[in-house]
């Protein structure tokens, strides 16, 4: 202990004449003056860093994080302390460099983020090529004013190189420039920093940066200059798992369907639509929080509304996608897989073994078809329906598309369904079963063809009698100009165009024997402060309530995650008024609609993550790809490690550390079945051959 004491002293000591030795000599103002573009590329680039997060993460927990800060700056220095190794006259040209790739990173995962509410994976870059299919979507809705502000970085280190080349500033250092030795002391400021970061980190900052699904918290603790890195390694990282981690994957993937809990067994709706068709019908950023809204007396989606009162209502269900958009939910409702950790399975894994509703309906001698009006092959659908049991893909080619009958990114919805009808009155003649899947497209983002939804006013009009008694209407913009407002408008169309087409499907007694399915795919992505507007505005003002309104209501991060539930909808002609006509509000997710559509329809997979609902009920719980879940009693965010309780049940720690628990181990054996090609019975009989 003595020994410990003296060492701790004379280090004291020593650090205590070194800073008066550094205060005496003026050295830290003469490594100012001698590393002014130095230290400006470092403040530069941090700045932008803080500011993505500002942009990103609206709290201050999240852009003024140590943490991330701290993280930001160590990267940004180490790299930057490479310049001394350079000539003077060239020092300026290596910090340009590094600091338009750091611009870049903050721009990229910036506009990513407006429209993924995620950060950018390099693992993504094989969907540039569908970039040229949704261009308008990408410029109008994803490309803000904001992504253009970190441009200021490397526009203000010209200028100061400008400025200080003009004071012959290079001349000067020249002579007082020790290459290595600067090279060094600022590796080894970098290192110090180091060690205090991870001094700093948790066990838990530790687990989620090595498992990487939670990108959100990885910013928010690791900055974004780690996280990118990080994630450069991750997306290598499957094709090495790919080679080496093989074994210990089918081992937990073994363990976790033999130990999984029974939730399959026969309830009162077993085998109650068995040898009907089924009609399938992808909802393109169809939700459900649209479906309780009117203006002026005129329902947003009044077919919607009827077939949730005449059919099975399913008011409490998610969607679990991630990057891959509507892709991830056609594999999460097909397989009850949840997307991959890196890259999107549709693109990246197509050649992997899939069980799909379509190839086990195709075992019980249904004919299977989808049909989309777009290019077969955005997001690899050629492939990949293929993949999944479809005997036949109607994409693009197989229809008339002519420009006046284009909205949005292509075929108009109710043109698109009434050449689908023709369609499938000779699939119904040819088979005597048959499973279809149609995908809707003209609500789409960014729901700028106004002018082609038909008229729909998302204003508000009142009747107002004047001192003379006569009535004038008032009409306040509300919603109008709004991204929200017209996403409404456009959901409006979508849903007439489906009110079209199962008037047309019945008028040739198409819907006699069938069962329609119908699912949102996802939210709209659509900006907060929208929604803000949609439940606080003030008509007096044209502008949103005050928070401290007694009318104000909270629209919080935890709200506007609650308010991405998407339809989902089982109904018939038939069906009102029988017990198959109700609401069923228990949490429910994509990936349980297999086992829920199985036990009605007569198949089961036995590789599934979800469950029936209706053997499941209140005890289910939703994930998704981020690592947040959710079920009947609360939402738990696991980037702020919190949650938003729903009920006035009580919530204990164990309940919360076994559901994070079991959600993380969920999203890893998902993972491991796409990237091992686990379901592959062939590959696993040769290996036991030895072939």
């Amino acid at each position: 202990m003595k020994q410990i004491k003296f060492i701790f002293n004379k280090t004291k000591t020593k650090i205590i004449k070194y800073l008066e030795k550094v205060k005496k000599d003026h050295l830290i103002r003469e490594y100012f003056n001698n590393n002014i573009l130095f230290i400006t590329f470092i403040i530069l680039n941090v700045l932008n860093s803080t500011a993505l997060r500002f942009f990103c993460m609206h709290s201050t927990e999240n852009y003024l994080s140590i943490k991330a800060i701290l993280a930001d700056t160590i990267i940004v220095s180490a790299l930057g302390s490479f310049v001394y190794l350079f000539k003077p006259k060239n020092r300026f040209n290596y910090l340009l460099v590094l600091t338009i790739i750091f611009t870049a990173i903050c721009m990229i995962n910036s506009a990513y983020y407006t429209f993924y509410t995620s950060f950018a994976s390099i693992s993504m870059l094989s969907l540039t090529q569908y970039i040229g299919d949704v261009g308008d979507a990408v410029v109008e809705n994803v490309i803000q004013l904001k992504d253009m502000f970190y441009l200021i970085a490397p526009v203000i280190l010209i200028i100061v190189h400008l400025r200080l080349k003009k004071q012959n500033y290079y001349k000067k250092v020249e002579l007082k420039s020790l290459r290595k030795k600067n090279t060094l002391k600022s590796l080894t400021a970098s290192g110090v920093l180091l060690v205090i970061f991870l001094l700093s980190l948790s066990s838990l900052d530790i687990s989620r940066f090595l498992k990487q699904w939670n990108k959100e918290y990885i910013v928010m603790k690791f900055g974004i200059y780690i996280y990118q890195a990080n994630d450069l390694v991750t997306s290598v990282q499957p094709k090495i798992n790919a080679m080496f981690g093989l074994e210990q994957a089918k081992k937990n993937f073994d363990e976790f369907f033999e130990n999984r809990e029974a939730f399959d067994e026969e309830n009162e709706y077993t085998n109650a639509f068995a040898g009907k068709n089924i009609l399938v019908i992808h909802g393109e950023s169809m939700m459900t929080n649209a479906m309780n809204l009117s203006f002026n007396g005129q329902e947003v989606t009044p077919t919607l509304n009827r077939l949730s009162k005449e059919g099975m209502f399913f008011s409490n269900f998610y969607s679990q996608v991630s990057v891959g958009t509507s892709s991830d939910s056609e594999l999460t409702f097909n397989t009850s897989l949840l997307p991959t950790k890196s890259g999107t399975a549709f693109v990246s894994y197509s050649d992997r073994t899939y069980i799909g509703i379509p190839s086990l309906l195709k075992e019980k001698g249904y004919y299977t078809f989808s049909m989309h009006a777009n290019n077969a092959d955005f997001w690899n659908r050629r492939a990949m329906h293929n993949n999944l049991g479809y005997d036949k893909f109607y994409s693009k080619v197989d229809y008339q598309v002519d420009k006046e009958n284009i909205i949005g990114l292509g075929l108009s919805d109710k043109e698109f369904f009434r050449q689908s009808i023709e369609k499938i009155q000779t699939i119904s003649t040819e088979h005597e079963k048959w499973y279809g899947l149609l995908i809707m497209l003209s609500n789409h983002t960014p729901f700028s063809d106004v002018e082609k939804y038909g008229e729909f006013p998302v204003d508000i009009k009142e009747n107002v009698t004047l001192e003379d008694g006569t009535v004038e209407t008032k009409v306040y913009p509300y919603m109008e100009g709004t991204k929200l407002g017209n996403y409404f408008k456009s959901i409006h169309y979508a849903d007439s165009a489906l009110g079209e087409l199962l008037t047309g499907l019945d008028e040739k007694g198409l819907l006699d024997n069938t069962i329609v399915v119908l699912y949102g795919d996802h939210d709209a992505r659509l900006p907060r402060k929208d929604y803000n507007r949609l439940y606080n505005y003030d008509k007096e003002t044209d502008d949103i309530l005050d928070r401290e309104d007694e009318n104000y209501k909270e629209y919080d991060s935890y709200q506007y995650e609650l308010g991405r539930k998407v339809p989902f909808i089982i109904w018939s002609k038939d069906m009102k008024g029988t017990k198959y006509n109700f609401e069923n509000k228990n949490t429910m997710g994509m990936y349980d609609v297999v086992p829920t559509l199985g036990n009605m329809l007569g198949f089961k997979n036995k590789y599934i993550l979800g469950h029936d609902i209706y053997n499941i009920k209140d005890n289910n719980i939703v994930i998704f790809p981020n690592g947040n879940w959710v079920n009947n009693k609360l939402y738990y965010s696991s980037q702020k490690a919190a949650y938003l309780p729903l009920t006035e049940e009580v919530i204990t720690e164990e309940e919360i550390n076994n559901n994070t628990e079991k959600t993380n181990k969920m999203l890893d054996i998902s993972n491991d079945i796409i990237v091992f090609d686990l379901l592959n019975k062939d590959k696993f009989n040769n290996e036991e051959k030895g072939g």
